[in-house]
C-alpha cells in the first residue's frame, strides 16, 4: 500500500513540474580557440568567425606539433 502511495505521489510530481527546455549556450572565440588547442596540441595561427545562415562557426587554423597546418571548425552553439 505504501509503495502505491509513493508511486502516485511521484507520478503526480512528474505531471505538475514544468518541463525545462534545454537550450544550447554560445561560446566565444577564445573558448573555441582553447578547444581547438586542446584537440590538436598545436599553435593557433588564425581564427575567423563564419556565419552559415543562422549558425556561427569558428574556423581556427592550427600548426600541429608535427609541423602540419590543420583547420579546426568549432560551432559556437554547444
Amino acid at each position: 500500500m505504501m509503495r502505491g502511495v509513493a508511486l502516485a505521489i511521484l507520478l503526480g510530481l512528474c505531471v505538475c513540474l514544468p518541463a525545462r527546455q534545454v537550450t544550447a549556450r554560445e561560446i566565444g572565440v577564445q573558448e573555441a580557440i582553447a578547444q581547438a588547442q586542446q584537440q590538436t596540441h598545436g599553435k593557433v595561427l588564425s581564427a575567423q568567425t563564419l556565419r552559415l545562415g543562422k549558425r556561427k562557426i569558428y574556423r581556427i587554423k592550427i600548426l600541429t606539433p608535427d609541423g602540419q597546418v590543420r583547420i579546426v571548425q568549432i560551432p559556437a552553439e554547444q
